[in-house]
């Protein structure tokens, strides 16, 4: 069977981390969010791909190929204009025939539930619960058929939610030609399944497990969900002094130097600088050529490629993208005195605890303090001493 994977959106909500990449590609337990996806789907007997491509689909290309490398086969359709999901699953109308599965390219979700969803009858939708499902098409369900879907209710009637994870065959393209442009002027793939809810020919199936990316403090629970089966695996130099509790896996090149005390599940990437003396604690994933330095603690925490964390720094619950350089002392808060939910630019996170979102290349000088649901766009840079908080732009320099 064929897996058409939708990742041709930039995911506007989680910026500043897709500046310069698409959303698929952002890093959960180290790889791109979407390789799970496409790990998953192996998993369950899949071999043939299709990725719907679009905004960065270069580095998307450049990083899977033709699939080879992950044992399966990839082709790619393009979406030259994002004008929405139906438009995007027409791109792949030519790759395709029979039953095939179409996939959002940003969700986590188990083999065992997409070997499921391959068994079911076409057509058919996979569907989750949510404990906030105004922010989806919320669906409802009598004797295993979708008899509505309402998208994103303000008082919905049901937390069960339509998952993005579909079973189609070859005839959902007639009925994606017949969708006009929704009220944000896109082609939404839900209104090509009118028709089909409304004759009761939409089945559902419950998924066990599903875990939806949409902002960037949703990175934080998926990336320890993925890591949490993981096993220990050292690829790299530990020294003498070093403590590790717990998962750690070590990237080939780097090295743990001593006094060093990880407690995992933790995941450094390759030739990694790690210590002396630095204290990383657990859900945390490092990428390839990262510095963290002398007495410098992270907890709970997505680094991206490049970044260095050099000495006396703090970072807890934060995503921090590639290429950022904290000077030393420079710590951020992650808690509000009065425990109520972290805000980021007027987002609630539904987290008690979350730092900060840091673009990729932020440059921070000297003892910065980076206050709780801090949101800094790339290529910002600061003087030392600043203290930041709220909204920062792109390019923004503090003096």
């Amino acid at each position: 069977m064929d897996c058409v994977v939708l990742a041709a959106g930039e995911g506007k909500r989680m910026r500043p981390l897709t500046t310069k990449r698409p959303k698929v590609m952002l890093p959960l337990a180290n790889r791109p969010m979407v390789e799970h996806l496409v790990l998953a789907a192996r998993e369950a007997g899949i071999r043939n791909f299709i990725f719907v491509v679009g905004y960065g689909e270069r580095e998307i290309r450049n990083y899977f190929g033709d699939g080879s490398q992950l044992g399966v086969t990839i082709s790619y359709a393009p979406q030259r204009q994002q004008t929405g999901t139906a438009d995007a699953l027409r791109s792949a109308r030519d790759f395709v025939s029979g039953k095939f599965l179409a996939l959002n390219g940003d969700m986590i979700v188990t083999s065992e539930d997409l070997a499921r969803l391959q068994a079911c009858p076409a057509m058919c939708m996979g569907v989750s619960t949510t404990d906030h499902p105004s922010d989806y098409g919320v669906v409802r369900i009598e004797d295993g058929k979708i008899t509505a879907l309402v998208e994103k209710s303000a008082l919905p009637d049901s937390n069960l939610i339509n998952a993005g994870a579909y079973l189609f065959d070859d005839h959902i393209f007639e009925l994606v030609d017949r969708v006009h442009p929704s009220s944000r002027g896109e082609l939404e793939l839900t209104d090509a399944l009118a028709d089909l809810i409304s004759g009761r020919k939409l089945s559902a199936y419950q998924l066990s497990t599903w875990m939806d990316v949409g902002h960037p403090w949703d990175m934080l629970g998926a990336n320890a969900t993925l890591m949490a089966p993981l096993k220990s695996d050292n690829q790299g130099t530990v020294e003498e002094g070093v403590s590790l509790s717990g998962t750690v896996i070590v990237g080939k090149g780097s090295v743990i130097k001593s006094g060093t005390y990880i407690e995992g599940p933790c995941i450094i990437g390759k030739d990694c600088r790690i210590g002396p003396h630095a204290f990383i604690r657990g859900s945390t994933s490092i990428g390839d050529g990262c510095h963290i330095g002398h007495c410098s603690e992270l907890k709970n925490s997505i680094i991206m490629a490049g970044t260095k964390v050099p000495h006396f720094n703090y970072i807890g619950d934060s995503v921090i993208g590639s290429g950022c350089n904290f000077g030393a002392g420079t710590k951020g808060a992650n808690l509000r005195h009065d425990r109520a939910n972290v805000r980021v630019c007027g987002n609630d996170t539904r987290r008690k605890k979350f730092g900060a979102v840091i673009g990729d290349n932020v440059q921070f000088g000297i003892n910065c303090s980076i206050n709780v649901g801090a949101m800094i766009g790339s290529n910002a840079s600061f003087a030392p001493g600043s203290y930041i908080e709220g909204c920062i732009g792109e390019n923004s320099n503090i003096r």
